[in-house]
């Protein structure tokens, strides 16, 4: 009995343990098609590839206690590896060659590889046989003993392979050992970064790459010259190593069929334009040529079919008309080159988007938009700007643009003039008058004619073209008498009073004013035009004389007085020799009253002397007018030296 309970115990565990297996090899079977499916689609390196974790599979078996290695990663689909070595790859080939195809494991990364070329072989070869599809390798030195391989490239799952920092130390092989393992492989996407790469052979056969990514590597002009077999390839990466000529990057590209973008970014490129054509894939579209050495002379050599063109960070001054054609082009990159004008669109008939930064445009066209009607959105801010009145229709462009300017208004402040530098262009306003040439000419032209007429009506008004005439004439008087009689400067005074009068009032000066003054009590000396003009002399100048000859100048005023244009000139030249000698010589009388309408506009300085100066008034009551004999006078009494032995009486 005891026996039989025995044997059915045993019985019963045998069946858990085999229910349990069953249970387990169902649940991987299921978990391995749940995730077995990757995008066929995807040729980009396996690094960006999202992943689903599953709990750890691999973990007991692959510690680093056991293999000296380091676990990563380790998923149903993913398996990543560090510290692989001489020492260990054997294992690792072992633990490699469990995942044949159908397995779930579809991704692995090894970092730190450092092995030699036949233990990287191997690796490269099992995994060629595995289920794994992207397989990347960081970190890879000590590459010794490179020798030819016959690699088997037969029934693979690869798709895509990436190396990054390829370490090589073996200095004497020959690089086609190398090369012809990687060129001839039969994948979708093959990326090499980092790896002072210096070639790469043309694929020995039709190669089903579609993308190529030799970033930052050492690879000159002679890349793919002459080779038809990457009619598959439709975007290559050639960032960051040493490409000089664009022409020959073109017949790089003539064979690629399906070649759509092209990274040539970061190298020397430059073109001498060259009488011979550029030849570029007809299917290209995407060309980023920035931070090379390219010049004006570049768009003689571009792809007529590209959509995308970016040629920023490079020498370029100006884009020339008519030298390209680009009816395609929809996006065009010419930031932090040297630009000063906004280029045209005559050649780019398609574009859409526009980005001239950081370049040296100073005054943008306002009709930028109007010549280029299909641009959606321009980027031209962190430019000097100088914010003048020709960069006024460019601020109203913006408001009228409907925000096509990117950066408004951030990145558009003005850089000149000086006292504006760093004024947003937004906040910049000139006025309409400032601004419009037109407008300002006649303007201007509208003042100069009103000042003009107001300064007529005012000459005419007062009469300057005869104060003028009348300065001229005392000027040259003057100067004639410097001229003719130097020793005359300085005359002495040779009368008391010089007397100006109307000749309707002649018969008053003679028969009241000159007797009283010179034959009565007092030696008074007279100068009157009749008697003391010298002949031969003008009026002018026998007028002037006799001012400066005499100690007083005396004025009859009367309504006849303000008629008389000779009385007038007397008067204006005594009250020039009251301002030139700064002396107190004038002496008013007035023999009839003036109304104040008489006096003509132009007799302004009659009409200041009357209403500042004290005049004598020539009284009608006989019993007053010895009182003001008296003080006549007393107004020109001086003792005036006497020539020849001559006396008051005999100028009489």
């Amino acid at each position: 009995m005891t026996e039989n309970r025995r044997y059915l115990g045993n019985c019963f565990l045998y069946k858990c343990l085999f229910a349990l297996t069953f249970w387990n090899h169902i649940s991987l079977s299921v978990e391995n098609e749940l995730f077995r499916s990757v995008s066929n689609d995807s040729i980009e390196d396996s690094s960006d590839k999202k992943i689903n974790t599953l709990p750890p599979v691999y973990t007991n078996s692959h510690s680093k206690s056991n293999f000296d290695w380091v676990v990563v990663q380790n998923t149903t689909e993913s398996l990543s590896l560090s510290e692989i070595t001489n020492y260990n790859v054997k294992k690792l080939i072992a633990l490699l060659s469990n995942f044949k195809q159908g397995s779930s494991l579809q991704n692995l990364t090894l970092t730190n590889v450092l092995v030699n070329w036949n233990a990287l072989i191997e690796i490269l070869q099992t995994v060629w046989h595995s289920s794994i599809e992207y397989f990347n390798i960081n970190s890879v030195t000590q590459l010794l003993n490179i020798f030819s391989y016959d690699f088997d490239y037969s029934g693979t799952s690869m798709k895509a392979l990436t190396m990054k920092k390829v370490t090589i130390t073996d200095l004497y092989f020959i690089q086609n050992h190398l090369y012809k393992i990687f060129a001839n492989m039969n994948i979708a996407a093959l990326t090499i970064t980092e790896s002072e790469m210096i070639h790469m052979l043309c694929p020995s056969s039709d190669s089903p790459f579609r993308y190529l990514n030799f970033l930052k590597n050492e690879l000159t002009d002679l890349l793919f010259q002459n080779c038809d077999k990457l009619t598959q390839l439709e975007k290559l990466i050639l960032q960051r190593n040493k490409f000089e000529s664009l022409r020959k990057v073109s017949f790089m590209t003539s064979l690629m069929k399906s070649l759509k973008y092209l990274d040539m970014s970061n190298n020397l490129l430059r073109h001498d334009g060259a009488d011979v054509q550029c030849q570029w894939a007809e299917s290209l579209t995407e060309l980023d040529l920035s931070s090379n050495q390219l010049t004006d002379s570049a768009f003689e050599c571009l792809p007529v079919n590209i959509k995308k063109l970016d040629l920023q960070n490079n020498q370029i001054t100006s884009v020339p008309r008519g030298m390209a054609e680009l009816k395609s082009l929809k996006e065009l990159n010419l930031a932090s080159n040297r630009l000063a004008d906004l280029p045209v669109c005559s050649g780019f008939t398609s574009l859409e988007f526009l980005n001239v930064e950081m370049n040296s445009i100073l005054t943008p066209p306002a009709d930028f938009f109007q010549s280029c009607p299909r641009v959606r959105e321009l980027q031209a801010g962190q430019n000097p700007f100088k914010c003048s009145c020709e960069l006024q229709d460019f601020i109203r462009l913006e408001r009228q643009s409907g925000g096509k300017l990117a950066g408004w208004p951030v990145a558009y402040v003005c850089e000149y003039p000086e006292n504006l530098r760093g004024t947003q262009l937004k906040d910049f306003h000139l006025s309409e008058l400032a601004c419009n040439t037109t407008l300002l000419l006649v303007t201007a032209l509208l003042l100069t004619l009103v000042l003009v007429a107001v300064v007529a009506f005012l000459c005419i008004y007062l009469d300057v073209p005869w104060y003028v005439r009348m300065t001229w004439q005392w000027t040259q008087t003057k100067r004639r008498a410097r001229h003719n009689h130097p020793e005359e400067q300085e005359t002495a005074l040779q009368f008391h009073a010089f007397i100006s009068y109307s000749e309707h009032d002649s018969l008053w000066v003679k028969n009241e004013l000159i007797p009283n003054l010179e034959k009565g009590e007092g030696c008074v000396q007279l100068c009157q035009h009749e008697r003391n003009f010298i002949p031969g002399k003008s009026i002018v100048e026998n007028i002037i004389n006799c001012i400066e000859l005499s100690y007083r100048s005396i004025f009859v005023l009367s309504p006849n007085f303000v008629q008389s244009e000779w009385c007038h000139y007397e008067l204006y030249f005594a009250h020039h020799k009251l301002f030139s000698e700064n002396s107190n010589s004038l002496i008013l009388i007035l023999l009839e009253p003036i109304p104040p309408y008489v006096i003509p506009a132009r007799y302004h300085k009659l009409k200041a002397l009357m209403a500042k100066r004290t005049y004598l008034e020539w009284p009608k009551e006989r019993s007053k007018r010895a009182l003001f004999w008296a003080n006549l006078r007393a107004a020109i009494s001086i003792n005036l030296p006497m020539s020849d032995g001559k006396r008051c009486e005999e100028t009489v």
